[in-house]
C-alpha cells in the first residue's frame, strides 16, 4: 500500500513537471501598457468651460503625466493632439513636460484634423509623429494683433486719459496708433519667438534650422504634405500610433488605456451665467463684442493657427 502510495505520488509529480517546466522555460512576450492622452483645444493657461470649449492646459499635462508616473506599467504615451495652438509660454510649459517624460517613457504623437502652429509645437520633441493624411498641420509662425480703437472710441465719444511710467507702457492698450519705435519693439518680439520655434522645430525633427525656416512660413500643410517634408513620420490614424509606440517599447501584448478628459466643473459654469447675466442686462451683441474686444485687447505673440 505504501509503495502505491508513492507511485502515485511520482506520477503526480511528474505531471505537474511536464506542465510547469514548459511554462518556465518558454519566454513569455514582453507585456506592457500603453497610456493614450487626450489634448484637445486651444493650448492656454484657462481651464476648459462651456464658453471656451476644451483647452490645453500646463496643469492638465502635468496631472496626466503624474498619472503615468505612478503607473508602474506604463511603457509608452500616445498623445493623441488636436489643437490650432495658442499662447506661447503654456505652448513652451507642456514641451518641457513632454521633454522630461521622455526620459522614461517613449512619445508617439498621433495627430488628429488640426495640430498646427503650438499644436505641431508640442508633439516636436516625441519619438514619433503620426499624422492622417488630411491633418491641417504646420501653420510654423509666430502673430501678435494689436488693435488701433482710436478711430472708434472718437466715434463713440470716448476720451482715454492716460498716466504712465514708462515710455512705452501704453502700447499695447490699442487706444492709440503705434509708433516706429514701437512697431519694431513688436516685431523683435515676434522674431524672437518665431527663431525659438525655430530652434524647437529643428531639434526634434534632426532637420537644419534653414530647412526649418524655408518650411516656417506659417502655412498649413496636409498630412501628406507633411511627411514628405519632413515635419511627420508616418501617416495612420490612432490605432497606427498605438501600434508604432508598442514597437518602440518592445511590447508585444500591449494594454492600451485611454485616459479621459476632466469633466466641467462648477467654476467652469460661472462664465456661462456672466453672459446669460450680460444678455439679460439688455446689451446687444454688438456691445458683447465691443466689451470682449476691449477687456482683451492686450495680445501677446502666440503660436496660433487663425482660420
Amino acid at each position: 500500500m505504501k509503495k502505491k502510495a508513492i507511485i502515485i505520488s511520482v506520477g503526480v509529480l511528474a505531471l505537474l513537471a511536464a506542465i510547469l517546466i514548459p511554462t518556465i522555460l518558454i519566454p513569455r512576450p514582453p507585456v506592457g501598457k500603453i497610456a493614450v492622452i487626450p489634448l484637445s483645444g486651444t493650448i492656454t493657461t484657462e481651464d476648459s468651460s462651456l464658453l471656451s470649449g476644451s483647452t490645453i492646459t500646463p496643469e492638465l499635462v502635468r496631472d496626466y503625466l503624474t498619472k503615468v508616473e505612478k503607473d508602474k506599467t506604463v511603457k509608452a504615451i500616445v498623445f493623441r493632439i488636436e489643437s490650432p495652438g495658442g499662447e506661447i509660454e503654456p505652448c513652451q510649459e507642456i514641451l518641457l513636460e513632454i521633454e522630461r517624460i521622455k526620459e522614461t517613457k517613449y512619445i508617439v504623437v498621433s495627430m488628429g484634423g488640426t495640430a498646427a502652429s503650438g499644436g505641431y509645437y508640442i508633439s516636436t520633441q516625441a519619438d514619433k509623429i503620426v499624422a492622417l493624411p488630411t491633418t491641417m498641420t504646420g501653420s510654423i509662425g509666430v502673430i501678435s494683433q494689436l488693435m488701433n480703437l482710436e478711430g472708434l472710441l472718437e466715434k463713440l465719444g470716448i476720451q482715454i486719459e492716460t498716466f504712465k511710467g514708462g515710455e512705452y507702457k501704453d502700447m499695447y492698450r490699442g487706444f492709440r496708433e503705434l509708433t516706429p519705435e514701437e512697431e519694431e519693439i513688436m516685431q523683435g518680439m515676434v522674431d524672437e519667438y518665431y527663431d525659438q520655434f525655430i530652434g524647437v522645430v529643428a531639434e526634434g525633427r534632426e532637420l537644419s534650422e534653414e530647412e526649418v525656416r524655408n518650411l516656417a512660413t506659417g502655412q498649413l500643410y496636409t498630412g501628406t504634405e507633411a511627411k514628405e517634408l519632413g515635419l511627420v513620420d508616418e501617416l495612420g490614424d490612432l490605432d497606427t500610433a498605438i501600434d508604432l509606440a508598442a514597437e518602440l517599447a518592445g511590447i508585444e501584448t500591449a494594454i492600451v488605456e485611454y485616459y479621459q478628459p476632466p469633466k466641467l466643473t462648477l467654476w467652469s459654469l460661472l462664465g456661462l451665467a456672466d453672459a446669460i447675466k450680460t444678455r439679460i442686462a439688455g446689451l446687444s451683441a454688438q456691445d458683447i463684442i465691443l466689451l470682449e474686444i476691449l477687456n482683451h485687447n492686450y495680445r501677446q505673440p502666440l503660436f496660433l493657427y487663425q482660420s
